[in-house]
């Protein structure tokens, strides 16, 4: 059958795609007013004053990680490149051993909101503060870049609108919902709806990878051998030439190649432990322990999550075939929704697609909350009203920025529709792992770490990644860049992790090094033991 009619076929009802979502929205958004009946104090706003369990905030976590990149587009690329397609999911997996063992349990200890507060507690507090509220609103706001313009990539093939004006339009309802749910649940709502989300999603693909392997006897080797089959068997003499049970269908062929994978691959095991709608989820939890088992959860449900994907993107290529997943209108990312169609005909990709919606609206909400709160507890209350701003004038600027950064996200989320969105997500973790990872390390272990080093650490890796970025073939000079038409890629890999994120290390070194200013000992002290017990945080967390 033709790619393109299977499509149509797929979406011959888009109604009840839409019907779907719609209960799906209805239902969270009544979970969100139940939930904000008590918001009125910054705590409760952007934290949920601490009331989560640790499984609670781990699912809720698992919730904000699995976006629709990795439900999407893990599962095309296992489906189109097979082995090297996988390599993702193994590296987002790893990242968790890297917030457990370096971060949750410490930031818990230190922080009150933001990783700022982190930062701040013996540094300088004005200028560290600026710089980590830059870097969350660029995280973010590049986090959700992607999230946005996949809502108009997925809606192509899910709802069979192929113009640019009809995406557009549910790019601008994604948004709305976004700030809908920050503005009235604030923490409390959003962490719900995001547990909400996760369960969903967990639940559809462990029953979709169930389906797949009642298909082959629950024999993964036949999902494996017929994968291949169908990759050999493919038009596309590009992709018949793939191995994908061995490593280097994507990222072989040359020393570059390679390169870029080990490049995007430190990106991946550092970026997580420096995101910061990660990072803030452990604030919302009453203890260290309770943040140390949220990490725990949230390893195994994700873990067990990628593992599905596994056999849903070998299942994809063996029973939907990579020549009608690529000949799609969503191309790669289509290949989990084209097998649920093939699974289960239009009720199951229904249900799947207003997952795939309800995975987008959850991981917005998340990163929007967080950008506001940022601006809100680092700029305006600790920047700009020196600490005189109460909690009521916080939680107003939040939502006033949230708002801001809603309309900013569907602007720009319409602009980059139909753009390389694996770009944005990397481009977002590179930032995190060069900008906001050493700082946050060397604040925890280094008691010389000083300002300056906070500085020339954070604005270093930040400016070195954009800049690495905006120079790479991931913006020009090849057929999937974003402007694919110019040529100005003097570097040479699309991800700059491998120089950026020891260059944020480095810088950091020497910035402390190179200034005399030694901080102040019993601060340093009272951080090394607050963070190592948690003695003193209660006081942290109300003063």
């Amino acid at each position: 059958m033709n790619p393109t009619l299977l499509a149509a076929e797929a979406v011959g009802n888009p109604a009840a795609n839409i019907a779907i979502f719609g209960a799906f929205v209805a239902v969270t958004m009544v979970v969100v007013i139940r939930a904000s009946r008590r918001n009125a104090t910054a705590s409760e706003f952007f934290t949920a004053g601490g009331g989560f369990s640790g499984p609670q905030n781990g699912v809720a976590i698992a919730g904000d990680y699995l976006s629709a990149a990795s439900f999407l587009g893990i599962a095309g690329a296992i489906a189109v490149y097979g082995y090297d397609g996988f390599l993702y999911s193994i590296g987002f997996l790893v990242a968790w051993l890297v917030a457990l063992l370096l971060v949750a349990e410490l930031l818990r200890n230190t922080g009150k909101f933001t990783m700022a507060d982190v930062l701040s507690f013996r540094l300088k507090e004005r200028p560290v503060r600026t710089a980590a509220a830059l870097s969350t609103l660029t995280v973010s706001l590049f986090y959700l870049l992607a999230q946005m313009a996949g809502a108009g990539g997925l809606v192509a093939l899910l709802l069979n609108i192929s113009n640019r004006a009809g995406q557009s339009v549910v790019i601008a309802v994604v948004g709305l919902l976004m700030i809908v749910y920050v503005l009235v649940g604030g923490m409390k709502g959003t962490t719900w709806v995001q547990i909400i989300k996760a369960v969903l999603l967990i639940t559809g693909a462990a029953f979709m990878t169930v389906l797949v392997l009642a298909k082959f006897g629950f024999n993964l080797s036949e999902i494996l051998g017929a994968a291949q089959n169908a990759v050999s068997d493919s038009t596309s003499t590009t992709v018949a030439a793939r191995d994908v049970l061995a490593p280097g269908a994507q990222y072989g062929g040359s020393d570059t190649a390679r390169l870029n994978f080990v490049s995007l691959a430190i990106a991946l095991v550092l970026g997580t432990a420096g995101l910061p709608h990660v990072l803030m989820r452990f604030y919302t939890v009453p203890t260290a322990k309770e943040a140390r088992r949220s990490v725990v959860w949230a390893i195994a449900l994700i873990g067990a999550f990628y593992l599905f994907t596994l056999v849903l993107g070998y299942g994809a290529a063996a029973i939907v075939g990579p020549d009608k997943i690529l000949a799609s209108a969503g191309g790669q990312n289509s290949a989990a929704p084209l097998l649920a169609f093939e699974l289960g005909g239009v009720v199951l990709l229904g249900v799947i697609s207003a997952v795939a919606f309800a995975t987008i609206l959850a991981v917005v909400a998340g990163l929007t909350i967080t950008a506001s709160a940022s601006f809100a507890h680092d700029i305006y209350a600790s920047v700009i009203k020196r600490g005189a701003a109460s909690g009521a004038d916080q939680v107003r600027v939040s939502r006033i920025t949230a708002v801001v950064i809603g309309v900013l996200a569907i602007g720009l989320g319409i602009l980059a529709n139909g753009q390389n969105i694996a770009f944005l997500v990397a481009l977002a973790f590179a930032v995190a792992a060069a900008a906001n990872l050493p700082t946050i390390v060397y604040s925890l272990f280094w008691r010389r770490f000083n300002t300056a080093g906070a500085l020339a650490s954070m604005y270093g890796g930040l400016i070195s990644t954009i800049v690495l970025i905006v120079f790479s073939p991931a913006v020009s000079g090849a057929k999937t860049s974003m402007i694919p038409s110019a040529d100005f890629d003097w570097f040479p890999l699309s991800n700059p992790g491998i120089v950026s994120i020891p260059l944020g290390f480095v810088l950091g070194i020497v910035g402390t090094l190179l200034s005399s200013d030694r901080g102040d000992p019993a601060r340093n002290a009272e951080m090394e033991v607050r963070s190592l017990t948690g003695v003193g945080v209660e006081k942290a967390v109300t003063h």
